[in-house]
């Protein structure tokens, strides 16, 4: 008797169990009304986000984290009926706060930068052309950085959605309170993206905001068609570094396995470290000490000088200049030392193209080939 109750009470348990977990489940998709969506949006790469497509304009959008927009027609209300989880945002989408670096490229992909009045970066901090320029004229407003944002400059512009990056999660009081504000929090998560390319793939995203969905299509599919020219799993036999050097002598190196190494390896490079850094943490660099670096990387085939961060350089003798052990490179024997443009990391949009500059490179070994946008050589 005690056996069967005991089995009752495990089976009843398991149930529970299930049913919570199918609730929950219920809870977080869809939107709770017993609307059905009409459509998806098709995504190739991109698995940080979804968009589904229900009648008369509305448009869901999934994050990733969880977290989930309504994007509301202008003249509609929001549905009634709706998950509590979800958070409106009504169109026309203007006036944005926009702390996420990468999407400002996206927007400005689509010609639609007038939907962005504030910005987490300074003028001089934008190598986007149009970006600068249009806070040079005053059409973008610098409205302090992610986590130091000026507020009462937020609400008096009535900004209607602020776009952070995943830096957000060190600084969560800023987000409570833009909500607490009535300012919607959208965390762009494109640098959890697995593939490269679907970094890109948000312009996708923020097409769905403006009803631009046909021109994002089009630009992505032009990144994409970069990709899909080089043959299938080319692989030239080359190795790579790439690396910039810090006020304190340390060699910055991309993390193995993070979007730059995989381009290089999309490109048919390899790059030369196989388990640097922590695959657990979001951190995307490791210092690593010259004489370290030096054992890995010194037989590498090609430099690749992230200029970015550790400031544009233009000849040989500036880059030897960086530290002694640098001469004795075999990529500096050979010529190959390149170093990125200073908006690489700007430049979102462009990772196709970029891919197929270091494809270039890789295949005109020692020469200096045409059409390179993001890459230049050392001489």
């Amino acid at each position: 008797m005690k056996r069967t109750a005991s089995v009752l009470l495990t089976f009843f348990l398991a149930v529970s169990v299930m049913c919570g977990c199918a609730a929950e489940k219920s809870e977080v998709s869809g939107l709770g009304n017993g609307w059905e969506p009409a459509g998806t949006m098709e995504l190739k790469y991109a698995e940080e986000f979804g968009v589904d497509y229900y009648e008369d304009g509305y448009k869901l959008i999934t994050l990733g984290d969880g977290s989930r927009f309504l994007v509301v027609p202008e003249g509609k209300d929001v549905p009634k009926g709706i998950s509590g989880d979800i958070t409106p945002i009504y169109q026309p989408v203007e006036n944005i706060y926009l702390a996420a670096t990468s999407a400002m490229c996206l927007f400005d992909a689509m010609d639609r930068l007038d939907a962005i009045k504030l910005s987490g970066t300074k003028a001089e901090g934008w190598y986007i052309e149009n970006a600068r320029k249009a806070m040079e004229n005053g059409e973008i407003i610098y409205a302090g950085k992610y986590s130091e944002p000026d507020y009462e400059l937020i609400l008096e512009n009535n900004c209607p959605l602020a776009i952070e990056s995943t830096m957000i999660g060190h600084a969560s009081e800023v987000k409570e309170k833009l909500e607490k504000l009535g300012v919607p929090v959208l965390t762009d998560q494109s640098s959890r993206e697995k593939h490269p390319l679907a970094r890109g793939e948000w312009i996708k995203l923020y097409s769905a905001l403006l009803n631009e969905e046909e021109k994002a299509d089009e630009l992505f599919s032009e990144q994409v068609s970069y990709l899909e020219a080089l043959p299938e799993n080319v692989d030239t036999g080359k190795t790579v570094a790439f690396f910039y050097i810090n006020s304190s002598g340390y060699v910055v190196a991309r993390k193995s396995g993070d979007y730059v190494s995989k381009m290089i390896e999309l490109a048919g490079g390899k790059y030369v470290f196989d388990n640097l850094g922590d695959p657990e943490k979001d951190t995307s660099t490791v210092n690593v000490e010259m004489e370290t670096f030096y054992e890995t990387a010194k037989d590498a085939d090609f430099v690749i000088y992230n200029s970015t961060i550790g400031g544009e350089i233009n000849t040989m003798e500036e880059f030897l200049a960086l530290n002694d052990l640098l001469k004795n490179f075999k990529a500096v024997e050979k010529g190959n030392v390149w170093c990125t443009s200073k908006n690489m990391f700007q430049e979102t949009m462009q990772l196709g193209q970029m891919i197929s500059d270091f494809n270039k490179i890789f295949t005109n070994d020692g020469a200096e080939p045409e059409g390179v946008e993001y890459l230049h050589k050392l001489k």
